[in-house]
């Protein structure tokens, strides 16, 4: 089992050097001094990046931080940064997975200087692939796709070379061009770069760069057949759009000698230069479209934005911002050192974006009701709380109280342990915002639950009243309960325990956290009732949720927790 090694968090907020989470990090990486230094030497002009995600599925947080790297990189040096999506498999593509993808770099706060598609050049590639066959590095062969990967070879044997290895460049160029017009089946011929079988670098062992695929591509109808591998389009599309680097996980390190060879001897007018950095790894979260897919595919997920996911749609569907995002992909930083990432540094940072934004109430998620005797009967009063203690600006808001409110279940225990300070019979506790109650009796069903509790209070001690006659140490929230609005709350878990293994088939299905999701039917403050989909809360004790823009109804609002409102991490010293 590889060694896991936990990526060094420095959290600036708290060491007080992180001043608000829009401020960029003044930190280099090694891309950005390679840029830096192309600029200088005059190597470079003018900096080109690019985003070339695959159709295939939608982003999750790895891609954020691809995202991030190329789009910030380019502004930093006042350059331009293009969307491209790398559609060279029409099986697995589709019109939904552009739209997803395209929403989802926008709502990060990215705008794309060219928006293009490894379709839009399939007619080159085409002809870059004829100067191949022209010059005699490129063959049409006739092998199975088991063939070729049997004879090619391991780490410390050479591969064997195809029959059709030695067939003249005019002979390829005829067989290409019927592939071409459709007159051979898929994966009876292939057309593959010739280099070296013996190469010890595996890639470089006559890669397949052309395959036959008779499907209905979602850009460019059924006016191809034939596709370009992924390896092969990569490096031409960076060539045709003038990209100066491009920036790729590090698993397409051992790729750069065959990129370098195809803009080489495709004879690219233009030679972008291609760099790897290490991929976002998180405990818990998986970095696979494939696995992610399978998730979506099992109905094991309520789609791609499912709050449980790790894609960006459902970061946030579950309450995440954009402005969290960012701040955590540039704390995490560039490297080439392979690592994992504890998931709570980035809840740390959706803490410190809404602290200072989110509305702080009260809600009330697995409801005990209480009636205060003495309070008078019919009388409803108006009470007045603070939006948030910490930014003042947010102003204040007015709050209902009579005779019946909700408290949480566990807010009261019969027979309370040691040092627990909130209800029970004979104690006193202040309501937040309102007055001290005192329990006087638990009422119980037939079973010997507790269903209600009867209680008394204290008009001396209303909230800002300056009463100081004496303490309790215990403070509850509440919601007063005739104006009380019903709702739904959802309570997350990771999906993937860390340890899943995965067989490659899917086995990982077998060990999803069954705790992932917990649904429960509580209330809210009545100024919740008509809060829009994506509105953020802080409700005490709880934590941060999001409304959900997806299931909420105008008569009941369904809230997801982004996070509790504390981490049990330890942060290292620096």
């Amino acid at each position: 089992m590889i060694k896991r090694y936990y990526v060094k968090i420095i959290l600036h907020a708290l060491r007080g050097r992180l001043v608000g989470l829009e401020t960029k990090t003044s930190s280099s990486n090694f891309i950005k001094h390679i840029v830096a230094e192309d600029l200088a030497s005059g190597n470079t002009k003018e900096v080109v990046t690019r985003f070339p995600p695959e159709p295939n599925g939608y982003l999750h947080i790895g891609h954020a931080k691809s995202i991030c790297l190329n789009f910030e990189l380019a502004d930093e040096f006042k350059g331009r940064t293009n969307l491209r999506f790398d559609d060279t498999n029409p099986v697995k593509e589709d019109v939904e997975y552009v739209e997803s993808i395209k929403r989802d770099v926008a709502w990060l706060g990215f705008e794309w200087d060219g928006l293009f598609f490894a379709s839009d050049y399939f007619g080159e590639m085409y002809e870059r692939a004829l100067v191949l066959i022209r010059k005699g590095l490129a063959y049409v062969d006739d092998q199975t796709a088991d063939q070729i990967r049997e004879t090619r070879g391991t780490l410390t044997e050479p591969g064997k070379e195809s029959p059709s290895r030695g067939r003249s460049a005019i002979e390829n160029e005829d067989l290409f061009r019927r592939m071409k017009d459709g007159e051979f089946k898929d994966g009876e011929k292939v057309l593959r770069a010739k280099i070296d079988m013996a190469s010890p670098n595996v890639n470089m062992r006559d890669p397949v760069i052309y395959r036959i695929v008779h499907a209905h591509h979602h850009n460019t109808g059924d006016q191809w057949c034939i596709y370009p591998m992924y390896a092969f389009a990569h490096p031409l599309e960076d060539a045709i759009e003038g990209v100066t680097h491009s920036i790729c996980t590090l698993e397409f390190e051992d790729q750069r000698p065959f990129y370098d060879w195809v803009v080489r001897e495709c004879e690219m007018p233009w030679v972008p230069r291609q760099y790897e950095f290490a991929r976002l790894n998180m405990t818990n979260t998986v970095m696979s479209k494939r696995k992610l897919k399978l998730l979506v595919d099992e109905k094991a997920v309520d789609g791609w934005d499912d709050p449980r996911m790790p894609t960006i749609s459902g970061l946030r569907r579950k309450g995440y911002t954009p402005e969290a995002i960012r701040a955590f992909c540039r704390e995490i930083g560039v490297t080439k050192s392979y690592g994992i990432v504890d998931e709570r540094m980035l809840e740390h940072f959706i803490r410190e974006d809404l602290k200072l934004k989110a509305l702080r109430t009260m809600a009330v998620i697995s409801p005990l009701k209480v009636v205060i005797t003495n309070y008078p009967e019919g009388q409803t009063e108006w009470l007045e709380a603070e939006n948030n203690s910490e930014n003042p600006e947010m102003g204040n808001r007015q709050i209902p109280f009579s005779r019946e409110i909700y408290i949480e279940q566990d807010d009261f225990m019969e027979n309370p342990p040691a040092k627990y300070f909130r209800l029970f019979p004979g104690n006193e506790v202040r309501l937040k915002h309102a007055y001290f109650i005192k329990c006087e009796e638990a009422i119980k069903d037939s079973d010997g639950n507790v269903i209600e509790l009867r209680c008394t209070y204290d008009p001396e001690t209303k909230s800002g009243s300056g009463f100081t006659g004496r303490k309790v140490k215990g403070t509850i929230h509440w919601v007063e309960a005739s104006n009380a609005v019903p709702a739904e709350f959802r309570l997350y878990e990771p999906l993937i325990n860390d340890d899943s293994e995965d067989d490659g088939n899917g086995s990982f299905l077998q060990h999803l956290n069954p705790n992932s999701l917990e649904t429960l039917q509580g209330f809210v403050e009545p100024a919740m009732k008509e809060a829009p989909g994506g509105e953020k809360f802080q409700f005490f004790r709880h934590g941060y949720f999001n409304v959900d823009p997806k299931d909420t109804t105008p008569d009941k609002p369904v809230f997801n927790r982004i996070v509790s409102l504390k981490s049990s991490f330890d942060i290292p010293k620096a």
